[in-house]
């Protein structure tokens, strides 16, 4: 069975990332989207990177054009949304799909782990999914749950 430290995908700089790089560590997974309603969630992401990556959170960033079309654009246009516009430091991966025959691995196994209210589809832009230090997907959080709502969870796991 695959875990989550034997996947691996792409930075939005073009090098490959394995996700045991981040063992040990609190992961938060978002699949992101730079023209969505849901877009500022950017600004509390980072906020709670900046304030609990010393303790080993890291948020990691997956874009996905699924949902409205509402990331139409190329590597540069998501660069500027992400650290220009919103200023954000955690790491970005490329444009992902999260559902479908061509979804991306770590969406695959994030899925299964923790199927959520629509079965194993991921219904919109910003969903979000938190894996503890050993690995293992801990919760699921809906598009309209903002990272100010998940910090009680992430402090949690973060003690774990």
């Amino acid at each position: 069975m695959t875990t989550f430290y034997q996947l691996a995908a792409t930075s939005l700089q073009g090098q490959s990332v394995a996700m045991e790089d981040y063992a040990g560590k609190v992961v938060l997974v978002v699949n992101t989207a730079s023209r969505c309603g849901f877009t500022p969630q950017y600004a509390g992401l980072e906020t709670l990177y900046r304030k609990y990556a010393a303790q080993g959170l890291v948020v990691l960033g997956f874009p996905c054009n699924q949902f409205g079309k509402q990331e139409p654009g190329g590597v540069d246009d998501i660069a500027q949304t992400c650290y220009i516009n919103y200023g954000v430091s955690f790491p970005m991966f490329e444009k992902v799909e999260v559902n479908g025959a061509a979804t991306h691995p770590v969406f695959r196994y994030l899925k299964e782990a923790l199927p959520g209210v629509p079965g194993r589809r991921i219904k919109w832009n910003f969903t979000k999914f938190l894996i503890g230090r050993d690995g293992k997907p801990l919760k699921r959080f809906a598009p309209f749950t903002t990272p100010e709502k998940m910090e009680t969870a992430i402090v949690a796991a973060l003690k774990m």
